[in-house]
């Protein structure tokens, strides 16, 4: 798939790269990730109608170590996004406008798109029941 679903286990709920760098660190990191990206999404290639995108961590785990390690940062439209963080958008009211969008960027149904996000959300509530290491070390390059 093009776009995929990230959920953050919610025993990492913020602690993040934001938490553990300063602001004016955290703005040269998004800005230098935004510019580039040349301001478009790096996985659809759209923008946003307010501001073209936004900075997006890309996290792998390892559920054996407990280990959330960064590997990435890259720049995503908003509704992209959103569909990163599809959970927030249930609770904001957005899930589906954030659904359809998961359909059309990776070309299935919706019904396909609602399988994978319950996918999704069977690997986030297990991993919700550990506490992982955050691991931002990629940043010290």
């Amino acid at each position: 798939m093009k776009l995929t679903i990230e959920l953050v286990p919610q025993t990492s709920w913020y602690s993040n790269v934001r938490s553990n760098v300063t602001q004016k660190e955290w703005d040269v990191l998004r800005r230098d990730s935004y510019k580039k990206a040349g301001h478009k999404c790096e996985i659809c290639s759209g923008v946003g109608p307010k501001h073209p995108v936004e900075c997006h961590e890309i996290w792998e785990y390892d559920d054996e170590a407990l280990t959330q390690t960064l590997t990435g940062l890259i720049s995503l439209c908003p509704n992209c996004h959103q569909v990163k963080h599809i959970g927030l958008a249930r609770i904001k009211g957005n899930y589906p406008k954030a659904l359809k969008h998961l359909a059309e960027v990776n070309g299935i149904t919706e019904e396909e798109a609602e399988k994978y996000v319950e996918e999704c959300f069977e690997i986030w509530q297990e991993r919700s029941e550990k506490k992982y290491t955050i691991d931002i070390t990629i940043l010290d390059k």
